[in-house]
């Protein structure tokens, strides 16, 4: 068996390689992947071109290496260009939403019914019940309110 491994290296790398990415693909995340790749890499050169297996080894640790970091720099650059999503973060989806007040604001602090749930609400000035307010902020679970001057449409669902 180390005889063929021998007379045949580039066997070994294809089969590593071949192992490391069946390994990735039972959720490594991503590490084994460029390893995987950089060996069978390997095999395919040495197959062409025999070396050393000091060589080989410096070779797969040179590819692992490069692979690891281009796709790292790639993925950075490729994250930035994606917009962020708002979604399962629900207080900053309720930015901008008209709501009513169903306890006045004293003190700063009251409370807005939107949708089918009700949310401490913060102002910087008092309110009474039934006041109409927009989302400014959230901090929380706790929403900044401002009222609204002048006649405002609520729908009908409250958001």
């Amino acid at each position: 068996m180390l005889t063929a491994l021998v007379v045949n290296p580039h066997w070994f790398w294809i089969s590593l390689g071949g192992l490391l990415l069946a390994g990735e693909m039972l959720g490594a995340g991503g590490f084994l992947l460029w390893s995987g790749c950089a060996a069978v890499v390997v095999g395919l050169m040495i197959w062409a071109v025999p070396m050393e297996w000091a060589a080989q080894g410096l070779l797969f640790a040179l590819l692992t290496l490069v692979s690891g970091f281009l796709w790292w720099y790639w993925l950075r650059n490729h994250n930035k260009s994606i917009p962020t999503t708002l979604l399962n973060r629900r207080g900053e989806q309720l930015v901008g939403t008209h709501a009513i007040l169903i306890e006045a604001v004293a003190n700063g602090i009251g409370r807005v019914r939107i949708g089918d749930g009700t949310w401490r609400a913060v102002c910087d000035r008092d309110l009474p019940a039934g006041a109409i307010v927009e989302v400014i902020a959230v901090e929380g679970i706790t929403l900044h309110v401002r009222p609204i001057s002048g006649p405002s449409s609520i729908p009908t669902d409250f958001r």
